[in-house]
């Protein structure tokens, strides 16, 4: 059986000639954070890509335990000012 959801993200790609990209349920109830306190009250210390290491300048130790997740970081790469693939990264 499949969702209305997924009938009609077919519908649309096949209407545009696009690629159909499986969007799954955790995808779909992501949330985009408007600034990073926000995001802190889920995401104690960031969010980040799947292999991304924070950048640090100096003797500064990178934050290791950010949350990984794709989903949740692409809808909320805005909030990654140095562009490491790790969003409000915090110790």
């Amino acid at each position: 059986m499949v969702s209305k959801l997924v009938q009609g993200a077919l519908a649309v790609t096949l209407a545009l000639g696009g690629t159909l990209v499986a969007v799954g349920p955790a995808e779909a109830a992501t949330t985009r954070y408007k600034n990073c306190t926000a995001l802190h009250q889920k995401y104690k210390h960031g969010v980040g890509k799947a292999g991304a290491r924070d950048k640090v300048r100096g003797s500064t130790k990178p934050v290791t335990n950010f949350t990984v997740s794709n989903a949740v970081y692409a809808k909320n790469a805005h909030l990654d000012r140095d562009k490491d693939k790790v969003a409000c990264e915090k110790r």
